[in-house]
């Protein structure tokens, strides 16, 4: 139970933004209370055993950290690091019936090495080399506004001070500068999909859903990397939720918030074990729970379209392209079947209601960066944890038949990685304790049933462009503090602070952090 009966603000949702925001609210000497409806802190950023009698410890929904700002981490003086890649991608192919791919990482001269033999010249990489320029150069300008009131379009575009690029990625369909830019269908792939992750589109969808995917995806830190959290994603949210209560917040588990009234000036939050009154109320769920709870009309629906898929390994497979370690292979981001070509009839396949024939999907393996998440027995014999996040995977595929579906769409995805090993990656599963092989797998509305999220949108909604839009200058008035800062509702005292707030989505803490500071502002 609280054990109060009103405070200064009630955070509905013990995720990462949620946290965030009742340890700045906290160390401002607010009264904060967080309701949280698992028995659990940290929403979709954890660390779980997934499978019985092994001591593994996967991060189990989101997995990587590029969005978090170190700002927050100092400010909140958090007990987490993360650790960098030394690979950036490998994608295996055949060209000229030869087991061949790309690797991108170990460096500039390897990696150039790695363009020629895969395309015959450098012009690829020269291309990679200025196109990627680019985007860290934007990335540079852009990541540090996130954290600050939001711009208007002309002044990030001045902030940006590059028209090409600005107009390249916030203008024109992606796709357009991708084939402007390389020729070759693999590159072309490898770049397209930073713009598709948890978004279902195509290179040239005219509402730039794919642009705004792209753009959160290479801005991160200022340089686009993705790092390893060390200790797993939920080394994070348990430092969150640790600087939140040493800061006097206060942390209620096992209590599902069931309904939200206000006036505009002071606030009533109902959930199982009574009403507890608030000044204001941030809401670290998506726009279609604040609704609900609310009593008003849900926004549009939202749909996710991605598979996930944790696994344990007893090794790692061996790869038909005997040209590349598969240590460093899996240490990337390991694309499959995401050529541009591939990624367009996956789209296509799956927007006509079917399965991609050949899935597309990127895997990674946290244990080679940082083995601390497995016993110390696993590391001495050698077993290591793969992680698969599958594309173009809409939740309409799944409503007839979720089951069935995700097992059809799971075999066909590891088919498609098995062209590309020499080994079946059965072969190498582990064995859990009840001698099941360790792999779990989670459709959009597995998602949506277990987190919350609308459709099983990993972003809550469409992600935005990170400046104002008029168009939502109906979330109340643009001139007050929460409207500035990106997180207005349509109630004064209502705000949201999870990853359907402008400038949300991703692991990030941004959202709870701009929400704690429009409260401040406002005093």
């Amino acid at each position: 139970m609280p054990e109060r009966t009103s405070y200064d603000a009630v955070i509905v949702g013990g995720g990462h933004n949620g946290l965030v925001a009742a340890a700045y609210l906290a160390r401002a000497g607010r009264s904060v209370l967080v309701l949280e409806r698992l028995d659990h802190t940290g929403g979709a950023a954890v660390s779980t055993r997934a499978f019985a009698g092994v001591d593994a410890r996967l991060s189990r929904y989101s997995y990587l950290v590029s969005l978090l700002p170190p700002k927050i981490v100092r400010d909140l003086g958090l007990r987490f690091a993360v650790r960098k890649r030394t690979v950036s991608s490998y994608t295996p192919t055949v060209r000229d019936g030869r087991p061949t791919g790309l690797l991108v990482g170990g460096g500039e001269d390897r990696t150039r090495t790695a363009f020629a033999e895969l395309t015959g010249s450098e012009r690829e990489f020269d291309a990679w080399q200025r196109f990627y320029g680019a985007t860290q150069r934007l990335a540079e300008r852009v990541f540090p506004t996130l954290t600050e009131p939001l711009p208007t379009r002309a002044a990030l575009r001045a902030t940006v001070d590059d028209d090409a690029t600005w107009h390249a990625l916030f203008e024109r369909p992606l796709g357009e500068v991708v084939e402007e830019t390389f020729t070759d269908d693999l590159v072309r792939g490898v770049v397209l999909t930073d713009g598709l992750i948890g978004t279902f589109a195509t290179a040239h969808d005219p509402s730039l859903r794919q642009n705004r995917c792209f753009l959160y995806h290479v801005i991160g830190g200022g340089t686009g990397d993705w790092d390893v959290p060390l200790g797993g994603m939920g080394a994070l949210t348990d430092a969150l939720a640790d600087a939140a209560r040493r800061a006097g917040a206060e942390i209620v588990t096992d209590c599902a918030v069931t309904g939200i009234a206000t006036d505009g000036r002071g606030a009533e939050v109902t959930c199982e074990q009574g009403t507890v009154g608030a000044r204001r109320v941030l809401v670290n769920a998506a726009p279609r729970e604040l609704a609900r709870l609310l009593g008003e009309a849900p926004p549009p629906p939202a749909e996710g379209a991605q598979l996930k898929v944790n696994m344990l390994l007893t090794r790692l497979p061996r790869l038909r392209d005997t040209g590349v370690d598969p240590r460093e292979a899996f240490s990337g981001t390991f694309h499959i079947a995401e050529g541009y070509t591939q990624l367009e009839s996956a789209y296509q396949q799956a927007a006509s209601g079917a399965l991609p024939a050949a899935p597309p999907s990127e895997i990674y393996c946290h244990s080679l960066t940082d083995p601390s998440i497995l016993g110390a027995d696993l590391v001495r014999q050698g077993y290591q944890t793969l992680t698969l996040f599958g594309l173009h995977a809409p939740a309409s595929l799944f409503t007839a038949d979720n089951d069935t579906t995700r097992d059809r769409l799971l075999a066909a995805t590891l088919a498609e990685l098995d062209r590309h090993l020499a080994e079946p990656l059965a072969d190498c599963l582990a064995h859990d304790g009840d001698g099941r092989p360790c792999i779990e797998a989670r459709s959009p509305l597995d998602l949506d049933r277990e987190l919350g999220l609308p459709g099983g949108n990993i972003f809550h909604r469409d992600l935005a462009f990170p400046y104002a839009d008029p168009s939502d200058e109906e979330l109340g008035d643009a001139r007050s503090a929460p409207a500035r800062w990106g997180v207005a509702t349509t109630h004064a005292n209502v705000l949201l602070c999870g990853a359907g707030a402008l400038r949300g989505g991703g692991v990030s803490g941004i959202p709870g952090h701009n929400a704690a500071m429009a409260v401040l502002e406002e005093g």
